[in-house]
Formats: structure tokens, C-alpha cells, sequence
């Protein structure tokens, strides 16, 4: 029994490194997007989002080829994209390699561009091959 004891004591901070590791490795993903969006890149910011990835607000989208197509086509100027922020970031590892991202998102845009927009998002990020990407991301 104390043997086990001992072991407890001694991963505890194994595994509080490897959750601080997972925070900020996801962090990391989400300033990423940011950046890309509010350079315009669409493409780049939809790279963090795995190849069968789910998309759902008002539909359903199944897939990252059809995710970038419908960023595309619902900011498809510099106007309508607005410069993007993101608050409350909550992050949850679920297991080694899954974790749950909540949150709030902002656009800050002008009349033209459709006038401010802003929601909620929750994103199931899984990590494939040591890169953390976005398997689920429901936003509204």
C-alpha cells in the first residue's frame, strides 16, 4: 500500500506537467487562429481542424475541405471577417489525447461587413500524430 502511496506522490506532478503541456500546446493552436483569420488566411485557420472533422452551427458540416468552403463562403471579404477575438477559454483533458475547449468568440466588424457578431463555441480537440487539431467544433 504505500508503495502505491509513493508512486501517487511522485506522478502527481507528472500529470500537472502534462496537463499544463496540454493547455498550452492548445493555446497555442487557438492564437494561431486567430492570427490567421484576422490576416485573412482562411486556409491557414482551417488547417488546425482534423481532415474528418464535424462542423455544427446551422448545419452540419462533416469534413475539413467542407468546413474551409463554408468559411469562404460566409466571410468572403476582409469586411465580412472582421477582426476576430476569443475569451473564457476553459480547457478540459478528457484523456491523454482528447481534450474539451469552451469558450467565447467576438467579431468586431462594421456595418458593412455585416455589423459585430459574437457566440459561444465548445471544440473536442484530439491529438493525431503529436499535433492537436479540432475533431468537433460547435459554434453559435
Amino acid at each position: 500500500m504505500r508503495f502505491w502511496l509513493i508512486l501517487a506522490a511522485l506522478a502527481a506532478p507528472l500529470l500537472v506537467a502534462a496537463r499544463d503541456m496540454t493547455d498550452t500546446a492548445i493555446r497555442a493552436v487557438l492564437e494561431k487562429q486567430v492570427a490567421d483569420w484576422n490576416h485573412g488566411d482562411i486556409h491557414s485557420f482551417v488547417l488546425s481542424y482534423a481532415e474528418k472533422c464535424t462542423f455544427v452551427g446551422k448545419t452540419v458540416v462533416e469534413g475539413r475541405a467542407a468546413v474551409e468552403e463554408r468559411y469562404k463562403r460566409n466571410y468572403a471579404s476582409a469586411a465580412a471577417m472582421g477582426h476576430l477575438t476569443f475569451s473564457e477559454l476553459k480547457i478540459k483533458r478528457i484523456e491523454a489525447k482528447i481534450a474539451i475547449v469552451t469558450g467565447a468568440f467576438h467579431l468586431q466588424r462594421s456595418t458593412a461587413g455585416g455589423g459585430d457578431a459574437s457566440g459561444i463555441f465548445s471544440l473536442i480537440f484530439e491529438r493525431q500524430a503529436g499535433i492537436w487539431r479540432i475533431v468537433l467544433d460547435h459554434t453559435s
